[in-house]
């Protein structure tokens, strides 16, 4: 079943509220250590994104498996959004906040090497799970994801982040996802973006700008784009700035992205909304992020 087409205003719909996780049966410390090299970690402070080969090939299925579970039904998970307006050829399919919920999820947040991944590329002691956000296109999908930082739409600020993205399927370098290498260190954030349109919200954010015409002047940014086999690994910083070309998709393209947070990750309450959006919360600014509703999965040993 397809879930209805979600307009600007609607893409934090709400189908099932979120709830503090059941952390029961979970074992701290318990999840296997990832090796990070030096070389990889100082790429990722510099760059704010780095590509790792193969890392996570063991968990393809589980996570494809967890993907179809969300597709199947996605009005009985958090937040589902079709990003494409109606009419318009192909499918865009995104979701979030749904790794309580989904077992396949669940198991790769808890049981993977995710965390220590982040916890050592974010030089952080630990890592603090904040969310999942699985994506799927189509064949035929001619839909750029316009050019944005995860930051602006969360309500956390820091500089301790780590996206761990994980490639489901082969992505030609033309169809996959791109970041502009050292955009992190620009101390500038950007007004979030609609995927429906690329238009901004949250334009009264007087801390923020418009994501500048990167596509218009591509001379003046280093951008990466690197074809992707399933089970490649891109880290990132949330405050890297990413997207996607327009350019026809002649397979499906399916990711699964796990976001964590470190040692100086703190609640931001932004003066707009956020995506996801965490009612009753209950911080203010600068306050820790409840590890009640953000578990540490992972400890520096």
């Amino acid at each position: 079943m397809q879930s209805k087409t979600v307009a600007k205003d609607g893409f934090n719909a709400i189908t099932i509220p979120w709830s503090v996780p059941d952390m029961s049966g979970f074992k701290p410390g318990a999840a296997p250590e990832f090796s990070a090299s030096a070389e990889d970690i100082a790429s990722f402070q510099r760059d704010g994104v780095v590509v790792l080969r193969g890392v996570m090939t063991d968990w393809v299925e589980t996570l494809r498996a967890g993907l179809a579970r969300n597709l199947v039904s996605p009005e009985q998970f958090r937040f589902p959004c079709e990003s494409l307006p109606e009419g318009t050829p192909g499918r865009f399919f995104d979701s979030y906040c749904n790794w309580d919920l989904i077992p396949e999820y669940r198991d790769f947040a808890l049981n993977s090497c995710a965390a220590s991944m982040a916890g050592q590329f974010m030089q952080s002691s630990k890592a603090q799970l904040f969310h999942e956000h699985a994506f799927m296109k189509d064949p035929g999908t001619q839909s750029a994801t316009p050019w944005h930082q995860d930051l602006p739409y969360y309500c956390v600020d820091g500089d301790q982040t780590a996206s761990v993205y994980v490639a489901l399927d082969h992505a030609d370098a033309d169809v996959a996802v791109r970041f502009v290498k050292g955009s992190h260190r620009t101390g500038k954030l950007y007004f979030p973006r609609v995927f429906m349109d690329g238009s901004s919200f949250n334009v009264d954010d007087d801390t923020m700008a418009a994501v500048p015409d990167i596509d218009g002047n591509p001379d003046q940014y280093d951008i990466q784009a690197s074809a992707l086999e399933p089970g490649d690994t891109i880290i990132f910083n949330f405050r890297t700035l990413h997207g996607t070309t327009d350019a026809a998709l002649k397979s499906t393209r399916r990711a699964f992205s796990m976001r964590w947070i470190g040692d100086d990750v703190t609640y931001c309450d932004r003066p707009g909304e956020t995506s996801p959006p965490y009612p009753g919360i209950d911080l203010q600014s600068g306050d820790a992020m409840r590890e009640d509703w953000f578990p540490v999965v992972w400890r520096r040993r």
